[in-house]
């Protein structure tokens, strides 16, 4: 599945569904896309190829609203300014990455909730008032961005784990 225009969310959900299933990749070329956005209930999600994408401000697994019960991906890349990797700013179950999240990219403009804000290319982003009751990533967080750090943890996480650790080829971390 691929999308192309602005603000594009390749998969989207506002209601409620019990198991969401994506065995093929999923890209989004557009500024402000996202590879998978949740503004509903998803009990779980498993998505069993790459999610990528190519816009300015464009994200790769974002929970808005609502809640994800369980998450699991095969691996999350992003190409661009302020394309954040996972942002969550909700409270959500488990997240799984097998084969890591990475961002290449530095800060720039992204279209958050209808209003234009600056994001650094971040590869995991707990936002104010984010839970999680377990992330573990398999293959680290990796960015590449200019001053983009990895990690952005402004929420709570009970078990965290990334394996093959953190890198910045871009230069320092922040927010950590």
């Amino acid at each position: 599945m691929t999308t192309y225009g602005a603000n594009d969310m390749v998969l989207d959900n506002w209601g409620l569904v019990d198991r969401w299933t994506a065995d093929e990749k999923i890209t989004s070329y557009g500024p402000s896309g996202i590879g998978f956005v949740n503004f509903g209930t998803v009990n779980v999600l498993q998505v069993n190829a790459p999610i990528e994408t190519f816009g300015q401000g464009a994200r790769g697994f974002n929970v808005y609203a609502g809640t994800v019960h369980s998450a699991e991906f095969e691996r999350i890349v992003t190409h661009a300014d302020g394309a954040v990797g996972i942002q969550v700013s909700q409270s959500v179950g488990e997240i799984r990455v097998h084969r890591g999240v990475e961002t290449y990219g530095g800060t720039g403009n992204s279209l958050v909730k209808g209003v234009v804000v600056k994001l650094a290319a971040i590869g995991l982003s707990l936002k104010p008032g984010a839970s999680a009751r377990r992330i573990d990533i398999a293959g680290g967080l990796i960015t590449h961005g200019e001053a983009v750090g990895p990690l952005e943890l402004n929420g709570i996480v009970d078990s965290f784990q990334v394996t093959n650790g953190f890198a910045v080829t871009g230069g320092g971390f922040e927010n950590i």
